[in-house]
């Protein structure tokens, strides 16, 4: 049993330093996850406050993980048509078969929401949509550094207990 919840764990962890990148799946969340497995093995010893503060640093990266584009998108001049535009086009992004379409479709759908809202300021909304890009590549990194924490959390405690497992 404890075999299963390590790989299963493992797998959660690393499926969130994907999700960090594909907004399709959890990031933070699923990561912890991961480590509220780890902290079911019986051979590995670790503390419930580890496992409380852990759950509010996912907690809050996962807030954050919507409100930062938003914000970044508004600081630049943007309106309520851009953040939409973010949104719809990172998942249009993820589906469209172009490279990069995750990180490109953020940028031109603000840009066109923008241009739905007021289609004569090209520049308006083209500043909005910067800043929706770099709330995004921030939002991204900030949830990438959460979970690669969690991953070297992971590794560190089963490192650890090597000699139980191996």
């Amino acid at each position: 049993m404890e075999y299963f919840l390590l790989i299963a764990g493992f797998i959660c962890v690393i499926a969130g330093v994907l999700g960090s990148f594909l907004p399709v799946i959890p990031d933070a969340p699923l990561s912890w996850i991961g480590l509220l497995l780890l902290y079911f093995c019986d051979g590995i010893e670790t503390e419930y406050w580890t496992l409380g503060i852990t759950l509010l640093i996912a907690i809050i990266a996962g807030i954050l993980d919507y409100v930062i584009p938003a914000k970044g998108t508004k600081r630049f001049g943007g309106s309520s048509y851009g953040i939409w535009g973010t949104n719809i086009g990172l998942v249009i992004g993820l589906i469209a078969p172009i490279p990069f379409g995750f990180i490109i479709g953020p940028f031109v759908g603000a840009f066109v929401g923008e241009l739905i809202y007021d289609s004569k300021d090209h520049k308006r909304a083209l500043k909005a949509a910067t800043g929706s890009f770099i709330g995004f590549l921030a939002s991204t990194f900030m949830k990438f550094v959460v979970c690669m924490a969690f991953l070297g959390f992971f590794l560190y405690k089963v490192w650890e207990f090597r000699e139980i497992w191996f």
